[in-house]
């Protein structure tokens, strides 16, 4: 192999067995000194060919120079490429723009990529604990911080991922409230007047989340069956970069999210009641009504705000004289109330819409006196005592 020539760089192998690939890329206009950036790789090969990118980068002008890149704008240019949407749901892409917006560029995005250290991530960390952010939301900020330092370790923008070795609050799981078989049968007879009584009953009767009830169509309906099947979820969805939200149905969070839910008679007799009433509106309101296919819709047809849900939800536990539980609360506690009537775990599994069992355990089993008392009572007829 013939010698590179001048500013072509230098290759050499370290004691560690890995090759660094060494540029000069200019020179620093106070001193006059060379620059230069290195580049650590697993072979010989890989190292030349970083060269050879460099050099056809400079001979064409579009080289940048890694020392000026922040960590900041490799965020923004991390999320713009590999977390907009299509990639993923709207809904998180909202939620990562406000996290690196609001939160991490501030504190580390005027750092240069290639300098940004383990330390200063951690500082970060440290400071948002003592500002009594919750756990969920520091390792939100790890989870961005984290992945696009891995994929600029990949790039060879660094040589490694400074967020590896830091440390985050322990996540401590929330309780859930759920109601007792009591309440719940309160909770009902409370929402019977409701217009969309039907909608209060199939939640009590399936543990679908909110969003995938509101987002439910006649299409996916089968009376005759007995059957509704989950293809998506209804969400208030935020636009950063335009300054709105949307009502849209998204696709479901996971495969097993997608799925088939058998109802019971009184669920169908409601719903056939139901779809007779919206029938009634239509004609009622004619070309102002908006038939989006709807299961569960305003008057006029429309997408019901989950927010506007919710308020619903709080009139029907005030009427029962309930103590507040959120809506996603009913799905827990629908869980409860079957997991202790003994039923096998693996089936409220697939009706929830978990991918693993291990997850419908651990939050959705609970437990109280009277099921403990009852659990310990299964031993008399087994042991001798």
């Amino acid at each position: 192999m013939g010698k590179r020539g001048h500013g072509e760089g230098t290759i050499y192998k370290r004691k560690d067995g890995r090759w660094c690939g060494q540029v000069v890329v200019g020179y620093d206009p106070a001193t006059g000194k060379p620059k230069r950036i290195t580049r650590y790789f697993e072979t010989r090969k890989e190292a030349q060919d970083w060269l050879a990118q460099v050099q056809h980068e400079k001979n064409v002008g579009t080289f940048v120079e890694p020392d000026k890149i922040t960590f900041g704008e490799w965020l923004m240019k991390w999320l713009e490429t590999y977390k907009k949407p299509p990639k993923v749901r709207p809904t998180s892409y909202a939620n990562y723009l406000d996290a690196a917006k609001n939160h991490i560029i501030p504190a580390l995005g005027h750092i240069p990529l290639q300098s940004l250290r383990t330390s200063d991530i951690q500082a970060l960390y440290n400071r948002k604990e003592k500002e009594n952010l919750s756990a969920w939301m520091i390792h939100r900020f790890h989870v961005l911080i984290s992945g696009a330092l891995k994929q600029a370790a990949r790039e060879r923008l660094i040589a490694f991922n400074p967020a590896e070795h830091t440390t985050r609050p322990p996540i401590k799981q929330k309780e859930m409230q759920v109601l007792s078989a009591e309440e719940a049968n309160r909770y009902l007879e409370a929402a019977r007047s409701h217009r969309l009584y039907a909608a209060f009953l199939l939640e009590m009767t399936t543990a679908l989340r909110r969003g995938e009830l509101l987002a439910l169509r006649w299409q996916d309906v089968d009376l005759a069956k007995g059957t509704a099947t989950v293809k998506g979820s209804l969400a208030r969805v935020r636009y950063p970069e335009e300054g709105v939200t949307r009502l849209e149905i998204l696709e479901p969070k996971t495969e097993a999210s997608r799925r088939t839910v058998p109802l019971l008679p009184e669920v169908v007799r409601e719903l056939k009641r139901l779809r007779k009433l919206q029938n009634e509106e239509k004609l009622f309101f004619g070309p102002a009504y908006q038939d989006n296919g709807l299961v569960f819709a305003t008057s006029t047809g429309g997408l019901i705000d989950p927010r506007t849900f919710h308020r619903w939800h709080t009139t029907i536990l005030k009427k029962a004289g309930l103590r507040h539980v959120r809506v996603h609360d009913l799905r827990h506690t629908v869980a409860t109330i079957v997991l202790q009537a003994g039923e096998n775990p693996e089936n409220l599994r697939a009706l929830l819409g978990h991918t693993r069992t291990s997850t419908t355990l651990d939050l959705y089993c609970h437990s109280d006196d009277e099921g403990k008392k009852k659990a310990v009572a299964r031993l008399r007829g087994i042991l001798r005592i």
